[in-house]
């Protein structure tokens, strides 16, 4: 039986598609931050089967939730104040999203103008589609496009 330690202050991502903790860890810039990071992959579910777990010990506002809705809206966010699970937040898809996807048209503006935000518009909420807010290129559904 594996034991991982509460934490104080922070959040426990749960129910993370089992295998995409690190993408999760590297989109949060959770490697920048100066703070105490567990990733548990591949714990068992109920739900799942298998699921990956992230407990991040830190301020809670340096979390995006932005990012995390669109790498998975069924993420559970538990927020942690003096060890206790204070809140649960769900997360909702964003309308728009600013630098999270970057757009792959080579033709887009932002291929030219650097410093242009990268922003994409939810087109399709059941289908959970983005598009470039220039160029209306899709984006597709995997982090590589990240």
């Amino acid at each position: 039986m594996l034991n991982v330690g509460k934490i104080e202050e922070g959040f426990v991502l749960d129910h993370i598609q089992a295998g995409k903790s690190l993408d999760i860890y590297h989109h949060l810039k959770l490697d920048k931050l100066d703070c105490t990071v567990a990733i548990i992959k591949n714990a068992r579910s109920n739900k799942k089967g298998k699921k990956d777990i992230l407990k991040v010990e830190c301020d809670i506002n340096t979390l995006n939730l932005d990012i995390l809705a669109v790498i998975d809206h069924n993420i559970t966010v538990n927020v942690i104040k003096n060890g206790e699970i204070v809140e649960k937040k769900e997360l909702v898809l964003p309308r728009e999203i600013h630098n999270v996807i970057k757009c792959k048209n080579p033709r887009c503006i932002t291929s030219i103008e650097q410093e242009l935000p990268h922003i994409f518009v939810l087109s399709d909420e059941d289908k959970e589609i983005y598009r470039c807010k220039y160029c209306e290129e899709k984006a597709s559904n995997s982090s590589s496009q990240w």
